[in-house]
């Protein structure tokens, strides 16, 4: 499981090319917190039967191997995310970077499919439930992973395996990847809300347990050329 959710994470970062916008909120302390959304995962339904044998056949940009799994996967070019599709008409969108990609594509898919299976509908309303964000962010400060490892709870690191430590909260239920230049990935948040509130607890476990300090912003100047 742990090696298989930093692969997860891995692929969907590496896989994700097009820009997000960054957004920022303040922590307790006055202090301002980044984080960059870079995957919505959401699910919604067609309310039909999907022939995926007819659309495999159909669809250029469909991967079905039902002896591997049991779904189709559906990559669409723009918006750049990709739709698993089950045969009972639930679909699986990923790779967004917003709600309105998550739209986008769906309207998409579910013409695609009309198109090959003329008695499934186009639907008017597109409804969707985001299941998880995939975001990262920084602490704006250095880690010592071990330290962090041996002073805050559910930590599991293991630097001859991957070098960032993984860190799970129960409540909000969600997993962070830390690094040791302070980066972080967060996985499992169904809210955005889900995801700040997170962070905030993060960063203040990590300021209450750790000799870890928020490193002071610098002010760019420009240097005079000397003649």
């Amino acid at each position: 499981m742990r090696i298989a959710f930093i692969l997860g994470l891995k692929a969907t970062l590496f896989d994700l090319k097009k820009k997000s916008s960054k957004k920022k909120f303040f922590d307790k302390w006055g202090v301002i917190l980044k984080y960059t959304v870079v995957n919505m995962v959401a699910s919604a339904s067609i309310d039909q039967m999907l022939d995926l044998y007819s659309l495999a056949v159909g669809i250029p940009n469909i991967e079905y191997e039902p002896e591997q799994f049991p779904g189709a996967i559906l990559k669409i070019k723009e918006p750049k995310v990709s739709m698993l599709l089950f045969k009972n008409g639930k679909i699986i969108c990923s790779g967004a970077s917003n709600e309105k990609q998550i739209e986008q594509g769906i309207r998409k898919a579910n013409k695609m499919i009309h198109d090959v299976q003329p008695d499934v509908k186009i639907k008017r309303n597109v409804e969707f439930e985001i299941v998880n964000f995939v975001a990262t962010a920084s602490l704006d400060m250095n880690l010592d992973l071990f330290e962090v490892a041996m002073n805050l709870d559910n930590v599991e690191y293991e630097p001859e395996q991957f070098p960032g430590a993984i860190l799970r909260l129960d409540e909000p239920k969600l997993t962070f990847l830390l690094f040791k230049n302070g980066k972080m990935i967060c996985a499992g948040a169904k809210k955005e809300s889900h995801l700040k509130k997170g962070l905030k607890i993060v960063e203040a476990m990590v300021l209450a347990k750790t000799s870890a300090k928020k490193e002071p912003k610098t002010k760019k100047t420009k240097k005079n050329k000397e003649e």
